[in-house]
C-alpha cells in the first residue's frame, strides 16, 4: 500500500520548480532582471573595452542612419530611425535622429567609449541632432568630417525634351 502512495506523490510533483505551487519558494534574488536598453536589449558586459571609435552619420531627407565602428573601420553596432519604429516622413525628422543618436550613445557608453571622431554624410535635417544626442552620454567628439559626396559635373545630362 505505501508503495502506491509514493508513486502518486511522484506523479503530482511538478516537472519544473517554477510550475505549480512551488512558485513561492523561488527566491527573489534568483530572478533578477538586468536593466534594459532603449532598444529593448538586456544590458550585457562588453567583450572588449574600446576607448575611441568612429561615428558615421548618414542623414538623408528620408531617414537617418548612425553606425559606430572602431578606428580600423570594423562595425560594432548601428541603428536607424526606421529600425526604431519611425514610419514614413517621420524618419527624416530631427527628433528621430536624436533618438537614434541616443541609442548609439548608450551602447557606446556601455562599451566604455571615451572619445569618437564623427563622419557625416548627406544633407538631411538629422545631422546635428544625432551628434548632440551621442555627445549627451559623456563621449567627447574629437573631430567632425563632412564626407557628403559632391558631383564634379558628373555624367552627361539628358537632352532637353522637344514638345
Amino acid at each position: 500500500m505505501p508503495k502506491t502512495k509514493t508513486t502518486t506523490e511522484e506523479i503530482k510533483k511538478p516537472a519544473r520548480p517554477h510550475e505549480g505551487a512551488g512558485e513561492e519558494e523561488v527566491g527573489a534574488e534568483e530572478v533578477k532582471k538586468a536593466p534594459s536598453l532603449p532598444t529593448g536589449q538586456v544590458g550585457k558586459t562588453p567583450k572588449k573595452k574600446i576607448v575611441s571609435g568612429v561615428l558615421h552619420v548618414e542623414a538623408t531627407f528620408n531617414n537617418t542612419k548612425v553606425l559606430f565602428s572602431d578606428k580600423l573601420g570594423n562595425t560594432l553596432f548601428w541603428s536607424s530611425a526606421g529600425s526604431l519604429g519611425f514610419r514614413g516622413a517621420k524618419k527624416g525628422t530631427p527628433f528621430a535622429a536624436s533618438k537614434v543618436g541616443d541609442v548609439i550613445g548608450s551602447k557606446a557608453s556601455i562599451l566604455g567609449v571615451k572619445d569618437a571622431d564623427v563622419v557625416v554624410l548627406g544633407v538631411g535635417s538629422g545631422r546635428e541632432p544625432a551628434i548632440r544626442a551621442f555627445m549627451a552620454h559623456n563621449i567627447e567628439v574629437t573631430s567632425v568630417l563632412d564626407a557628403t559626396p559632391v558631383p564634379h559635373n558628373g555624367p552627361k545630362a539628358k537632352k532637353p525634351r522637344r514638345v
